[in-house]
């Protein structure tokens, strides 16, 4: 299933940042004092009770004059309403209630999506709160009173955000479909795609802004079975910095790729894989998703006998840490094998739901471990006790050890080489979590 999106919007220097920052448990934005500083990694899982789900800071204004602060907040609030389940619109205590924050409110108003609007940088709440009081003008309902930097009320607001997260039955209507993300470069030929696998012109490949998340998730039926895919087109916008373009693509490469079973990488043949494909394929990865690398255009290439050759060992060279993921030639314009697309797709996704039995697992680590005897450090060697496979999309694996010191990731990796060689698992990743013996499960 899933996890629901929370993206964070706000004026520069509210405190988006360090707010991220202190729910992600870790410095991943940068924050420095000068309004749109923020670069770097923009979202992180978050778990708060029972509950996960992908936070997203939207971040990048630039505040060259009020009109382009107000301009890119207004674009910014739109990319959270088109992917977000729920938007925390951050403002703060100390400038007040401002004009910009008014207007944002009024888009968010009428997006009809569950927002939570959060005062921060309130220190002490005996001392703002009559301060707090004023956003209630904003007319968007009760002002959550926070403190980023100091970590105060933030588990009101989180229990304010999972709150609003859409009940699990509805979203399990639609599980049983595998979906698929379409990602990579601007002008790569994913709408060209989609287009293609439907057969009409449906995915308007335009410059527009705000192509709603809704429009471009399109169902398609092959040989009796239904797919729906899901298009991150729609990311070049004109006259933009081309900083902000990559985030907001990156943004909504990360919601497709959270709602997305198989991710389809998409890589154009004439240009070879880029930094930015290595970028988007790390989304993929990062979040244990199925993985196919499309390289598009192959139509347009001059081939020879070795050509075919070159260009998987260039892919397989830059994305050496996704070994695992599938490789096919396409043509998005001529419809070059995209029938052998759909089978891809269903392997990889059979893969992903694959269970192995304990005592089959165990067989193989026995017989690896005979083979390659497990490390030791300082006379104490490592013992693996047994291993089981808990969950799937991805398939992950709980080892059992005496010490997790001694676990060696070189050593995790020629397990799952192991297990590879017996299941296969082409085209998705393997999670493995060591736990010492008496560890919780």
């Amino acid at each position: 299933m899933s996890k629901p999106i929370v993206a964070i919007v706000g004026r520069p220097n509210v405190g988006k940042s360090t707010l991220f920052n202190a729910l992600a448990g870790e410095k991943i934005s940068i924050v420095k004092d000068t309004p749109g500083v923020t670069r770097d990694r923009i979202y992180a899982d978050v778990s708060w009770l029972d509950k996960t789900f992908t936070m997203i800071d939207t971040g990048g204004i630039e505040p060259d004059s009020s009109d382009v602060i107000l301009s890119q907040m207004r674009e910014q609030a739109q990319i959270a309403i088109d992917t977000a389940d729920v938007i925390v619109f951050i403002t703060d205590v100390r400038q007040g209630l401002v004009d910009a924050d008014a207007k944002v409110a009024d888009m968010l108003r009428r997006s009809k999506k569950p927002v939570v609007l959060v005062v921060n940088k309130v220190d002490s709440f005996e001392k703002f709160m009559v301060d707090v009081y004023e956003f209630y003008n904003l007319g968007i309902g009760d002002p959550v009173p926070v403190s980023a930097a100091s970590r105060l009320g933030i588990g009101d607001m989180l229990d304010e955000i999972v709150r609003h997260f859409p009940q699990q039955k509805e979203q399990e209507e639609e599980e049983e479909i595998p979906k698929i993300a379409i990602v990579g470069k601007p002008n790569v030929g994913k709408s060209s795609l989609v287009n293609k696998l439907i057969g009409e012109d449906r995915v308007i490949v335009s410059d527009i802004a705000g192509t709603t998340r809704d429009a471009i998730d399109t169902r398609v039926k092959w040989q009796g079975k239904e797919y729906i895919f899901i298009d991150t087109a729609g990311l070049r916008r004109k006259g933009k910095v081309k900083e902000d373009i990559e985030r907001y693509s990156v943004i909504r490469t990360v919601t497709a790729v959270e709602r997305a079973d198989v991710v389809l990488i998409m890589i154009d043949a004439t240009e070879g894989v880029t930094e930015q494909d290595a970028k988007i394929a790390g989304i993929a990865h990062e979040k244990g998703k199925g993985v196919i690398i499309a390289v598009n255009k192959w139509d347009a290439i001059e081939k020879d006998d070795k050509t075919i050759y070159k260009h998987t060992a260039k892919v397989r060279e830059v994305l050496a840490y996704m070994p695992y993921a599938e490789l096919i030639f396409i043509s998005a314009k001529t419809g070059l094998r995209l029938p052998r697309l759909y089978e891809t797709i269903d392997m990889v996704i059979e893969n992903q739901t694959l269970r192995i039995q304990t005592g089959v697992l165990n067989e193989i680590l026995t017989e690896a471990m005979a083979l390659q005897q497990p490390p030791s450090d300082k006379g104490k060697r490592l013992k693996i006790y047994y291993m089981t496979q808990v969950a799937v999309k991805p398939p992950t694996f709980v080892v059992f050890v005496n010490s997790k010191e001694l676990m060696h990731f070189s050593y995790v990796r020629y397990l799952e080489n192991r297990i590879r060689d017996a299941f296969g698992f082409r085209g998705t990743s393997l999670k493995f979590i060591i736990r010492e013996r008496g560890e919780k499960e």
